[in-house]
């Protein structure tokens, strides 16, 4: 379904960015930005990234409020669906800095901690 919804939207889905890169340019340099799991809440209890905010996907239309529009967004999921077209909501929404994490299991495979 997700991807019958990126198809329908078309566009771009944010900047691609690598865990490595997220570390450099956001997390260790604290770059003031909200970094958003998109997955279910009981994906989010399974493990995530330190300092992830849990956004379901199904409702972050519905959330946008909750998200300063005044800084970067990072945003993942498992894979890297999810988020690209949680991506591709939030330019549409007006969101101008926003970028795509991917999955998780990207983050796992880089050696960074998991919560």
């Amino acid at each position: 379904m997700l991807n019958l919804l990126k198809s329908l939207m078309g566009g771009s889905a944010g900047t691609t960015i690598s865990p490595e890169r997220y570390k450099a340019e956001f997390a260790d340099a604290r770059k003031p930005h909200t970094l958003i799991d998109v997955r279910t809440p009981e994906e989010f209890k399974s493990g995530h990234i330190p300092g992830a905010i849990n956004i379901d996907v199904q409702v972050l239309a519905r959330r946008l409020d909750d998200i300063p529009r005044d800084r970067a967004v990072v945003l993942y999921c498992r894979s890297g669906n999810r988020s690209s077209y949680a991506a591709q909501m939030l330019q549409r929404a007006g969101y101008a800095e926003v970028y795509d994490l991917g999955g998780i299991g990207d983050w796992r495979a880089a050696g960074y901690p998991i919560r």
